[in-house]
């Protein structure tokens, strides 16, 4: 817990200077979840499970970032190439199979306080 995360909800990740528009990381959560997060070109952060539920590994975080025709920010697996929405966690290449969709995890960017150690910075991307 921390002042500006009081009720202890929020884990800072990484900061967000070390993340690549366009271009995924993977995190480890403390309940041992792995968490992929993007930073879309379009400077939007997002935060989906990275395990993709077709093949069932770990590795949404490796995937390839786009947008579609309407907008909407995807990853497409490096595996199978299914893509799955940033937004909602759903599968785009298949709509109507609820089974094959990501959970999405709420993210946001905190200004640096400055007064905290390296690896301990509330600046950065945090997920809860």
């Amino acid at each position: 817990m921390s002042p500006s995360d009081p009720d202890g909800r929020w884990v800072t990740v990484c900061a967000v200077e070390r993340l690549t528009p366009g271009r995924g990381v993977a995190a480890l959560l403390p309940d041992g979840r792995q968490v992929a997060i993007f930073l879309t070109r379009a400077g939007e952060l997002h935060a989906i499970d990275n395990r993709d539920p077709f093949a069932g590994a770990m590795v949404l975080s490796r995937g390839l970032v786009g947008a579609t025709a309407d907008g909407i920010p995807f990853v497409a697996s490096p595996l199978l190439k299914q893509r799955f929405a940033l937004t909602d966690g759903r599968c785009l290449d298949e709509p109507d199979n609820p089974g094959r969709s990501v959970a999405v995890l709420p993210c946001r960017v905190l200004p640096t306080s400055g007064t905290e150690p390296i690896g301990r910075s509330s600046a950065g991307a945090r997920v809860g």
